[in-house]
C-alpha cells in the first residue's frame, strides 16, 4: 500500500471537511407513505339492485368529490336466506360476488376506477374490498 498522499487529494480532502454540506444518508429509507381520501360503504342489509345502484352512485360521486379509495363493505354471506330458494345461485347472488362483478361489467365505472382489490382484515377482510379511483382531472 503507499503511503504518500498526493497535495491535490490533501487539497481535496480539507476542501470536503471545510465544507458545511451534508451528503444524503443512502442506508435510510424513507418510505412515501400515500394518503387517500377515504369513504366506508356497508351494504349489510342490502337488495342486490339496491346494492349495486347504491355503489354505482357512490363510486361516480366520490370520483367527482376527489377521493381516492372507497372500502365497500358487502359482508361474507354467511347469513343469507339464498340457500332456502331453489331458483337463487348461492354464490352470485350473494353481495360479496356480485357488487364486484356488477362494477367490473360496468364500462363507464371502470373508466374512472385505477383498480379493485380484497380489503385487509382490518377493514373487513374476505366481507370487504377496495376501489381506488383515479384522479379526476377538471
Amino acid at each position: 500500500m503507499n503511503n504518500n498522499i498526493s497535495d491535490k487529494d490533501k487539497k481535496d480532502w480539507e476542501n470536503f471537511l471545510s465544507n458545511k454540506e451534508t451528503l444524503p444518508n443512502k442506508d435510510s429509507k424513507v418510505s412515501k407513505i400515500k394518503s387517500y381520501k377515504t369513504i366506508h360503504c356497508d351494504l349489510h342489509g342490502y337488495s342486490l339492485e339496491d346494492a349495486n345502484l347504491k355503489v354505482s352512485d357512490l363510486i361516480i360521486k366520490s370520483f367527482e368529490a376527489g377521493v381516492n379509495k372507497l372500502i365497500i363493505v358487502t359482508g361474507k354471506g354467511l347469513h343469507s336466506k339464498n340457500e332456502n330458494d331453489p331458483y337463487v345461485s348461492k354464490d352470485l347472488s350473494i353481495l360479496k360476488y356480485s357488487v364486484p362483478e356488477f362494477i367490473s361489467n360496468n364500462k363507464h365505472l371502470m373508466k374512472i376506477i385505477y383498480e379493485m382489490k380484497d380489503a385487509k382484515i382490518e377493514d373487513g377482510g374476505g366481507g370487504a374490498f377496495y376501489i381506488y379511483l383515479k384522479k379526476n382531472k377538471k
